[in-house]
């Protein structure tokens, strides 16, 4: 795992300075406290912040091939390199370490722009070519490990793992992107290829971008064929899928025990992380250490599944009870995301990140699942909307069930019912979508002030641009469920749920694996019918009904609560000086992007318990408390 930086232009502009390629670097220690590395040759200099997995002691980057024309720098893990060594050594390659990322190198020697597809796990990859003088950047297929990249004014191209690598050339600009404002507010994240700053892209999931100065090319390399898919496996019968996912389940799980230093798990006790720690126990792992994290609250502690689950598998348990006095990391968080994301569950991840840290250098994770096999309650939702008279019928009765304050407690029916009815009055062009948006597009214009709304109208609904106009095209290929789970695979999965973990996970050097996103895995999971990941209202069915082999049942069918915080609470309570202080009117009309108005009436609602915004004022202080970190710096 490390941190990868560099930039390239014409070889006849001269080469990078290392001192600059040093100071970017500083800025990802955090992803790789272990080594540093550094290339610069005409037209090209990449740099390496190193966390040691593989191949502790010479596993050196940027490493390259034995005559030097050929340079990589990687951050992340190839599970199969092994496999691919092995068939390159037949061919005649000669390797000089036993790391994972020198298979890379002579993968493209072999296959050209196609070695992309021999890899098989997560990564984020910058590959010289010093002979055709081309720079080609690589993300992996589910997008788990962050690439970005601008092209500055004078056609040099800079990437780097995060963002704040980038700002530290001189010449990148710091400048807000309003498009991408619109999307944070409406979605609460930001999806690729827009960041937050103006200029600077991320390189979405299974792309390459190829840089031949000064022309750029991004190219995709794997897309789910629904139509290729459904050929291999539409002859199974049920058990056989079953039998089939509970092997591949287990193979990804042995794939992701490869390491040269200490390993462990996340265990929240529900069904996707209990089914790692169980298939970690099956496979051997010793020591199996596993790492939960609960609250104080009791509607939101989900310590006593993850004891049941760490007691059936023997493991060696610790857990960490977070208190409000936690919320010091706000700012803290903030840096470490560069942009704004307002998912609340940052804090538990760094936390029980931060405590696995102290044990192991590498921890499995059960992220992905509900967009797999269909977890979340706004698939069942949407399943529940197709009926047109509860359809319409819940249109009509929003107004009136939202009137009313929410309930107290984190789940009850009433809340989802306010809910339910409420995504309801979104289009229905939206999919499951309609119950992910917490701003409405009235909303939003009453929210902006005048320049920023003509900006904003300008674009047009949020679902009618990229890369939201070619999903929803593609989405008409699969079955109705799937379809949903494809629109999470391609959006919230990688720009939501991995940004979070990889950059909490990374803020403490430590190593977050996710064996549920294998991309074997995920095209056997697509393949499968609808109606066998959604049952009825039952979700992850057939995951469910496969690890009753493995599992306790309490861990199979508890109710979900997902990895959350009481964060409506918090901001009535110890977030509330920090809100007023950062969301008051006087500094809201100075900045003038927000209607000062509109935010003190949210506040103010918020705080007597009258509505429950902690969705919307969650997301506007964590965008102030970025943009006083980044646009002001």
């Amino acid at each position: 795992m490390c941190g990868i930086c560099g930039l390239a232009f014409s070889p006849a502009s001269g080469q990078p300075e290392i001192s600059l390629l040093k100071k970017m670097a500083q800025m990802l220690i955090h992803r790789g406290p272990d080594d540093e590395g550094y290339f610069s040759q005409p037209g090209v200099g990449m740099a390496v912040r190193r966390l040691s997995i593989i191949d502790v002691v010479s596993g050196h980057q940027p490493l390259s091939n034995e005559t030097g024309t050929i340079w990589v720098a990687q951050n992340g893990e190839i599970y199969n390199f092994l496999e691919i060594r092995a068939e390159l050594e037949k061919r005649g390659h000669v390797f000089r370490t036993k790391s994972d990322t020198e298979v890379i190198v002579h993968s493209y020697e072999e296959w050209g722009l196609d070695f992309v597809n021999k890899l098989r796990g997560m990564f984020a990859l910058s590959l010289w070519d010093g002979d055709k003088k081309r720079l080609i950047l690589a993300r992996d297929r589910i997008g788990v490990k962050p690439l970005y990249y601008i092209i500055l004014r004078e056609g040099t191209l800079v990437f780097a793992s995060e963002i704040k690598a980038l700002l530290a050339h001189p010449d990148v600009p710091r400048e807000l992107d309003p498009e991408a404002l619109d999307f944070y507010l409406t979605l609460e994240y930001i999806p690729a290829p827009y960041s937050i700053f103006k200029g600077i892209r991320k390189v979405p999931a299974a792309h390459l971008l190829i840089f031949e100065s000064p022309r750029l090319t991004l190219k995709s390399y794997w897309k789910l064929d629904p139509f290729e898919l459904k050929e291999k496996n539409q002859s199974l019968t049920l058990p056989q899928a079953m039998d089939k996912l509970y092997e591949l389940l287990r193979e990804s799980v042995q794939l992701r025990l490869i390491s040269d230093v200490p390993l462990g798990a996340f265990l929240s006790g529900g069904i996707d992380s209990s089914t790692i720690v169980g298939l970690m126990r099956e496979l051997g792992a010793e020591p199996l250490r596993t790492f939960s994290i609960g609250f104080k609250e009791s509607t939101y502690n989900e310590l006593d599944y993850a004891r049941i689950a760490a007691s059936r598998f023997q493991t060696q348990h610790e857990e960490f009870i977070l208190e409000p006095k936690a919320l010091e990391l706000t700012e803290k968080l903030i840096y470490h995301l560069d942009e704004p994301l307002a998912d609340f569950s940052i804090f538990p991840t760094y936390l029980v990140s931060s405590m696995a840290r102290s044990r192991v250098t590498v921890a499995l994770s059960g992220d992905g699942g509900d967009e797999l096999f269909g977890g979340y309650e706004h698939y069942q939702a949407q399943k529940i909307a197709q009926r047109s008279l509860i359809r319409e019928i819940g249109k009509l009765a929003s107004p009136f069930l939202n009137f009313f304050p929410p309930s107290e407690k984190k789940k009850g029916f009433w809340n989802k019912l306010q809910r339910f009815t409420l995504g309801l009055t979104h289009p229905p062009e939206l999919h499951h979508f309609r119950w992910m948006v917490f701003w409405k597009e009235k909303e939003k214009k009453d929210l902006f002030n005048d320049d920023l709304k003509k900006q904003i109208d300008s674009y047009g609904p949020f679902w009618l641009r990229e890369p939201f106009v070619s999903i929803f095209k593609e989405m008409k290929n699969f079955d109705p469920t799937t379809a949903e789970l494809y629109l999470d695979l391609r959006t919230y999965l990688p720009d939501d749920i991995m940004v979070k973990v990889d950059r909490m996970s990374m803020a403490t050097s430590l190593e977050a694996r996710e064996p549920l996103l294998d991309h074997c895995l995920v095209e056997f999971v697509f393949s499968l019918p609808g109606e066998w990941k959604i049952r009825g209202l039952q979700t992850k069915w057939i995951f469910k009904k496969t690890m009753e082999r493995l599992l306790p049942r309490e861990n199979i069918y508890r109710p979900k609560e997902g990895f959350s915080i009481p964060i409506k609470i918090w901001l009535r309570k110890e977030l509330r000086s920090l809100l007023l202080d950062e969301l008051n009117e006087v500094k809201l009309k100075k900045e003038g992007l927000f209607s000062p108005q509109v935010v003190s009436k949210l506040i103010k609602d918020h705080l007597s318990g009258r509505k429950n915004y902690s969705h919307q004022l969650w997301a506007l202080l964590v965008f102030e408390l970025w943009r006083k970190k980044y646009l002001k710096a």
